[in-house]
């Protein structure tokens, strides 16, 4: 399909900020919404085959900006999926223990067994993205991490694993609308931190630590998506589409 190639990230120039937040292809919300409940139904008939097969398994990445929408694909996509088989993790703070091995180390632990799905919510490559903004390592540190997880990620592929990563890109106008909703939204106001704002303040910072992390692990063995993310109706339906057709082609 067109569009997901074209949200395909091979090219070496590539620039996160280039990237409309807004872009929908023309796309008419109606249609995509009535899409998606036919999408998801495909989702639990691909699961099946992929569990009754166990040939292989696959692992479906979620990165972006704070309030980009991960949660939020997790409930209306990833969600189709029979949770018997299906597997979601949210990587946050290292522990003691996790901090006494490599970095690596507890994202190998969540990899999917063979016959299953699994979903990162925040990855390996936090320990990437944050650790250059917060400067917790240094840059020759941060580079031998981008081939160790370039090696990684071939080793998963290698041994049936299939992954599909996905950045959910919003706007910094975007995220400042969602955060205040947050605020002002009893029900969402548990989802309030103040690291949020603190974040924001670095909003370049990220968009070009993202952008390195794009190019640096993906361009070449497991490329990145990146979705247009401001309208969430078009980000559920095109990630759903995209990881059908990646079933598809199991």
């Amino acid at each position: 399909m067109k569009e997901t190639r074209e949200l395909l990230i091979r090219s070496p120039n590539f620039r996160l900020s280039d990237i409309d937040a807004d872009n929908t292809f023309g796309k008419n919300r109606d249609e995509l919404e009535l899409d998606l409940t036919k999408l998801r139904s495909l989702l639990s008939d691909l699961q099946n085959k992929l569990f009754i097969e166990n040939k292989n398994s696959v692992l479906i990445v979620l990165q972006g900006m704070d309030t980009s929408g991960k949660d939020g694909t997790i409930k209306h996509v990833i969600s189709a999926f029979n949770p018997a088989w299906c597997n979601v993790v949210a990587f946050k703070q290292p522990t003691s223990e996790e901090i006494e091995h490599d970095f690596l180390w507890r994202i190998h632990k969540a990899v999917p067994p063979i016959g299953f799905v699994g979903v990162f919510n925040r990855s390996h490559y936090e320990d990437v993205v944050e650790a250059r903004i917060q400067k917790l390592a240094l840059k020759s540190d941060l580079a031998k991490r981008y081939d160790h997880i370039n090696c990684f990620e071939k080793i998963l592929t290698e041994n049936g694993v299939k992954i599909i990563k996905f950045f959910l890109h919003i706007s910094k106008k975007e995220q400042k609308m969602r955060l205040l909703e947050r605020a002002s939204d009893p029900r969402k106001r548990w989802k309030e931190d103040t690291r949020d704002y603190k974040k924001r303040k670095k909003w370049q910072e990220y968009s070009k630590a993202y952008t390195d992390v794009i190019i640096r692990c993906g361009i070449n063995d497991v490329p990145w998506y990146v979705i247009p993310s401001n309208k969430k109706w078009f980000r559920n339906w095109i990630i759903a589409k995209i990881i059908c057709e990646t079933f598809k082609d199991l």
